[in-house]
């Protein structure tokens, strides 16, 4: 799993010209989902949608503060309850004191914090919280830079996954395995090492297919987005926007280094394994002005999905498909039975699609996080996408014959029909306004409980990796020949 990578960039496989060998060719023997949306374009409801099959209205995950509950169960918990071993390496951005969810071991802490304090607040619209709101920032201070907190972050993510390949290649544990591997790029800030950085000097795709818009033109939404990144107290200039997307650009370079060490791993342990590549969602990287992520925008909503599996023939899909089906799809392909929980699964197994089964079920996203002040909804079916907020004017777009989503149909007469089939399919699925309650209840609710938990002693929920070192290397409670030999691969 990588962060905030758009699909955009994943027409069929990685774009032919970003310089990505390894997932190029992990492609290659992958199914390809062209047209895979995030549940929420952001991260922690994103990845609690990811790997419980459900949306954030279930979750209760709303936002990057919101705990996800240990009561709901995730494909690690699955695959675990019919005998996987279950690991994690890296971000996946947990909220709460459990920090788990169904991983049996954890290999690193997480990057993001875990408690409320990230929590929005939609008594107080407009308010910035100046020290984790996004701002242009990361934009005009784009470049460069051979270790950051993200760099640094990542190198220890891959480390620790191969780290714990090899250690499945001695076979200690004769169980199959699940290993989750989360980087935190190409998430901003725009800085690249300059391996990377010098690959796309002559890159034809620093700019944005679609200009920045003036701020009158912007719909509502992406003004508090807009809003929300201090945007105002920014000057972007031309070549901000081609340094950022330059990074960018690089690494995903650095990804797909690191994606290539792992596999490579894997092929000299002898290890067979499903492998699946996703993100949590995307990036607007400039695209109408606007950055990051918190919309609906393709840019920001659509994300890469890739599966490799020697049972799966490679092909791309072009069905609307979506990251909570990941969950699903996992089961299916280990033989786990979720029938248990059929009537409360919101994702479905993807392989009937990978089969030519067309996908009847509208695919479904919400957002409910900062630059916010009601929650909104968006259902892909057919060629259209339809955005709704009671606070903003409708949306329907083809995005077939418009990628860019420059024209706006909602309120064409042609489209009549589409536009009542899509309030049908919302009035179903959702009330907007009982859907506002719970969000405002629970941001209430946790706001008191940071500010009494920051009031005296505090006690983090951070995740600690507990590194038993009187049991790694060799120690006087063990014999040096048996140690030698367990710990060796292959074995002669």
């Amino acid at each position: 799993m990588v962060d905030q990578l758009s699909g955009t960039l994943f027409p069929d496989g990685p774009a032919e010209w970003l310089h990505t060998p390894n997932l190029k060719k992990l492609a290659a023997r992958s199914i390809r989902f062209k047209n895979c949306y995030t549940a929420s374009p952001l991260c922690a409801p994103g990845r609690a949608s990811f790997m419980s099959g459900q949306l954030p209205s279930v979750t209760g995950v709303y936002d990057n503060a919101a705990e996800f509950p240990s009561s709901l169960p995730t494909y690690a918990h699955h695959l675990r309850r019919v005998g996987y071993q279950t690991a994690l390496s890296g971000k996946m951005h947990f909220v709460g004191p459990d920090q788990l969810h169904g991983f049996e071991e954890r290999l690193t802490t997480d990057i993001y914090p875990p408690d409320f304090g990230w929590t929005p607040d939609y008594r107080k619209p407009g308010e910035r919280i100046d020290w984790w709101y996004h701002n242009m920032g990361s934009v005009t201070n784009s470049g460069t830079a051979e270790i950051t907190n993200q760099l640094e972050y990542d190198d220890e993510v891959a480390y620790e996954a191969n780290r714990k390949i090899y250690d499945l290649s001695r076979g200690h544990d004769e169980r199959p395995w699940c290993l989750t591997v989360s980087f935190t790029h190409p998430h901003d800030p725009y800085l690249a090492r300059k391996k990377y950085w010098d690959l796309y000097e002559n890159c034809n795709y620093l700019l944005p297919e679609v200009s920045a818009l003036s701020y009158p033109e912007h719909d509502p939404h992406s003004k508090r987005i807009l809003d929300a990144s201090d945007w105002k107290n920014f000057n972007i200039s031309e070549k901000d926007i081609k340094s950022s997307r330059r990074a960018y650009f690089a690494n995903i370079s650095y990804l797909d280094d690191k994606i290539g060490e792992i596999l490579d791993t894997l092929q000299k342990t002898n290890q067979e394994a499903v492998i699946i590549f996703v993100s949590d969602h995307g990036d607007m990287l400039g695209e109408r002005g606007l950055w990051f992520k918190m919309s609906f925008f393709e840019n920001s909503s659509r994300v890469p999905l890739m599966i490799s599996s020697t049972v799966l023939e490679p092909k791309l899909v072009a069905e609307p498909v979506s990251t909570i089906d990941v969950c699903p799809t996992l089961c299916d392909l280990s033989g786990c039975d979720m029938d248990e929980l059929a009537r409360w699964t919101e994702g479905e197994s993807l392989l009937p699609f990978a089969n030519g089964s067309i996908r009847s079920n509208p695919v479904l996203m919400e957002y409910a996080a900062e630059a916010s002040y009601a929650p909104l909804i968006s259902i892909r079916k057919g060629p259209f996408k339809y955005n709704r907020c009671d606070l903003d004017p409708e949306q329907l777009f083809d995005v077939e014959s418009d990628p860019n989503e420059l024209h706006n149909l909602a309120s064409s007469q042609k489209f009549s029909k589409e536009l009542a089939e899509f309030r049908k399919i919302s009035d179903t699925n959702w009330d907007l306004a009982s859907f506002d309650k719970e969000v405002r209840k629970s941001q209430a609710q946790r706001w008191i409980v940071y500010e009494s938990l920051r009031s005296g002693e505090y006690y983090p929920w951070d995740f600690q990796p507990l590194k038993k070192a009187s049991e790694r290397f060799m120690r006087n409670h063990m014999d040096l020949n048996e140690v030698e030999e367990r710990q060796r691969f292959p074995r002669e």
